[in-house]
């Protein structure tokens, strides 16, 4: 799933150049070539599937040149995760409907990929037996309120869920923390392709009526209209909603491979490397006097000179600077909303 625009990064993400296709961890790599390379280990290049928007598909085939077109299904616009991933299921479904199907994200970090590797293979393994709905539940290091958590039933390695609770707040976090029952929802999910499709027939009917439209229509000239369509009169709704937390034959494999969805300027902050007063900034050109606990994104061949700031949030671009205290972060789709009021869509 490479379709989002990493709102929360903004304004490095924008929509011309979303979270997905960066290097905000100055690995060398974008995270949907990370995240290629991680299952190309286990799935052949022949098998992968991206989901994305239409306006991306050339940033993906730029990315991920091992695949061909067709294997990029392009949305027409965004209806969030149970259509993107009926998109894929269909399209599968008309080629193997043996197949198993592995859905992630494009923008994950995983620390410990052989460990992520074999809880991978025991979903695949599970699923296939039992016909079940796999999810990957990481194991809470903090009581974060930014993620869903998942109530197990048992301490077995592969549990069945008792329930999803959407991002808690802080004190029900905590006591999900203490608890012991509860992990992250990493939205990594594992099944056969038979068994979700049966999971949109029952409980998401109107998706698997235009889905399974979109399928007939696959390969033919009326494939992209057909597409549009089912995407412009389908709910917008989440596999979690509209499926993960109703159906009966969910079952979690809880792992801790150093996972992180990355999904804010503070995560970075916690991953990326820090000099001796804990300031993540660029090696060359970002000259800090006074400053202490802060991250700096700036443009290559930028110098900056920063002083006197306590954990901040600097991030410049060619055209858009922001500068905010860590604590403020999750002010940042109030900061886009307000440029967008008065400047349209170009700095978004």
């Amino acid at each position: 799933m490479a379709g989002g625009i990493g709102a929360r990064f903004w304004p490095k993400s924008r929509q011309t150049m979303p979270k997905q296709f960066l290097d905000i961890l100055g690995t060398g790599k974008s995270f949907i070539r990370h995240t290629y390379e991680r299952f190309a280990k286990t799935v052949p290049g022949e098998n992968f599937l991206v989901v994305t928007n239409q306006r991306y598909k050339d940033l993906v085939l730029e990315h991920l040149p091992e695949l061909r077109p067709e294997q990029v299904l392009c949305e027409p616009v965004g209806r969030n995760t149970a259509p993107c991933i009926a998109y894929a299921a269909y399209t599968l479904l008309r080629k193997d409907p043996e197949a198993e199907m592995i859905v992630t994200p494009a923008d994950h970090l995983i620390l410990d990929e052989e460990g992520f590797r074999a809880v991978i293979g025991e979903c695949l393994a599970f699923a296939a037996e039992h016909d079940a709905l796999m999810t990957v539940g990481i194991k809470p290091t903090r009581p974060d309120t930014g993620y869903g958590y998942i109530q197990v039933s048992d301490s077995k390695p592969v549990s069945k869920v008792k329930c999803f609770t959407e991002k808690p707040n802080l004190e029900l976090a905590q006591t999900f923390l203490q608890c012991g029952e509860f992990f992250w929802n990493s939205g990594i999910f594992v099944w056969k392709v038979s068994a979700i499709v049966e999971a949109f027939r029952r409980y998401l009917p109107e998706h698997d009526q235009l889905f399974s439209g979109v399928m007939r229509a696959l390969g033919t000239d009326a494939e992209q209209n057909v597409v549009n369509m089912a995407f412009s009169e389908c709910r917008a709704i989440s596999i979690d909603y509209g499926i993960m937390e109703k159906a009966d034959n969910v079952y979690v494999r809880c792992g801790d491979f150093g996972w992180s969805d990355v999904g804010t300027w503070g995560s970075v902050y916690q991953h990326a490397r820090k000099d001796r007063y804990a300031n993540a900034a660029p090696a060359e050109g970002c000259y800090l006097y006074d400053t202490r606990s802060s991250i700096i994104s700036l443009p290559e061949k930028k110098v900056a000179v920063i002083s006197g700031l306590k954990e901040y949030i600097v991030v410049d671009t060619d055209d858009v600077l922001m500068i905010c205290p860590r604590s403020e972060e999750q002010n940042i789709k109030k900061y886009i909303d307000e440029v967008k009021f008065h400047t349209g869509e170009k700095y978004v």
